[in-house]
């Protein structure tokens, strides 16, 4: 989006953040920093990435390096505060806090990516899988995977088993960070399975994921789901 508003530019970002996209921005910003030492920067014209892993970048018109950058595993969110548009990024291990305020926003997008290579590197859903069908107590001890890709009115569940109590426990696996997006799939497995066991069943969802926005996570916490963080592992 070429010079959007501020409300235009928080609506994308936030909507953006909401499904675990990866956003780029251009524009006249201020940047601060706290953490480790505190830093300000003054405004200036740079480019600003929030990638769906929790990394933060902030570069300016010259070199490779960031000016100022946020981690893998932080949160990020965005708002509008006095008419500018601030982008903050916290991490709590250590706590750091990275807050780009901008003024003016020349251009703002957002990409849902696939990145092969970094699938070989980083491990795929199915080295999840294989990961939790080798070591099921990683999910929760007591955890057994009864099937995997059992098919439901709402597709496939990746993996299907039950808790030591004998309860239903339906897994959707994801490799990356992820969304509300996968808070509502995982919800929809765990409806139609509702309905198509016998009445007194219970079911529980399980998103396991190496990590899920504030967002997603407000959300599995209001339709009673729950979050497992796991990361894939490549043989």
């Amino acid at each position: 989006m070429q010079d959007p508003t501020v409300t235009e530019a928080a609506a994308l970002v936030s909507d953006a953040l909401d499904r675990a996209a990866l956003v780029t921005l251009f524009g006249r910003c201020t940047v601060e920093y706290e953490g480790r030492a505190a830093s300000e920067l003054a405004p200036g014209d740079r480019h600003v990435m929030l990638k769906p892993d929790g990394t933060h970048l902030v570069h300016g018109d010259e070199g490779q390096k960031p000016v100022n950058w946020q981690p893998p595993g932080s949160e990020h969110d965005c708002r509008i505060e006095d008419a500018a548009l601030v982008i903050e990024s916290v991490r709590t291990n250590p706590e750091e806090r990275l807050a780009v305020t901008l003024s003016t926003v020349v251009h703002v997008a957002a990409f849902d990516p696939t990145d092969d290579e970094s699938i070989d590197l980083v491990g795929t859903e199915a080295d999840l899988k294989r990961r939790i069908l080798k070591s099921p107590d990683l999910v929760e001890a007591g955890f057994r995977p009864l099937s995997t890709e059992r098919e439901t009115p709402a597709g496939a569940v990746d993996v299907y088993g039950e808790d030591r109590e004998g309860r239903t426990v339906v897994l959707e696996l994801k490799r990356r960070r992820v969304g509300p997006d996968a808070v509502g799939q995982l919800n929809r497995y765990v409806e139609a399975l509702e309905r198509d066991l016998h009445a007194d069943a219970e079911i529980r969802g399980v998103l396991v994921a190496p990590s899920v926005t504030e967002r997603a996570k407000a959300l599995l916490a209001e339709r009673g789901l729950e979050f497992v963080s796991l990361t894939p592992q490549a043989d």
